[in-house]
């Protein structure tokens, strides 16, 4: 299995991604055009974010988005993992873990990164523990978050 920067050859696969999770974690039908025009946004403007793959014997098996968000305290930038989808036939195996040490790899290389940061449902206990299982922590901060419809 190889992590990699997702390349905009990927983006029907991720929007794929994507769609599925909405229903799986929410029940959610999105409109696949939207969808699709947000992953693409991703790649024709890289202040929007980055997407990392997964892939094993030549399949996308899951991906990830990070984007950015400016910290005036550490006088740099925490990146926020988002929109994490591993096929199901692939979960359990460490896919998500090698993702993580990837992204965590970077940001640690980069003097500029100052951190990794991610939100989960409240209701996803099986991904939480993940993501404690990596040494991330739920202590600091609660989200509050408001949407238009």
């Amino acid at each position: 299995m190889i992590i990699r920067e997702a390349k905009k050859e990927d983006a029907r696969q991720i929007a794929a991604f994507q769609l599925e999770m909405a229903m799986e974690t929410e029940n959610l039908q999105l409109n696949k055009d939207t969808v699709e025009l947000g992953v693409n946004h991703v790649f024709n403007d890289r202040t929007k974010g980055t997407y990392y793959v997964a892939e094993k014997n030549g399949q996308v098996i899951a991906s990830l988005l990070t984007t950015f968000e400016w910290s005036d305290w550490r006088n740099g930038t925490v990146l926020w993992i988002q929109s994490v989808f591993v096929l199901p036939a692939s979960r359990g195996g460490g896919v998500y873990k090698k993702m993580y040490q990837h992204i965590q790899q970077l940001v640690e290389k980069n003097s500029k990164l100052k951190g990794i940061r991610l939100y989960v449902d409240q209701n996803n206990t099986r991904a939480q523990q993940v993501y404690q299982k990596l040494g991330m922590t739920a202590e600091h901060y609660q989200l509050f978050e408001w949407l238009k419809n």
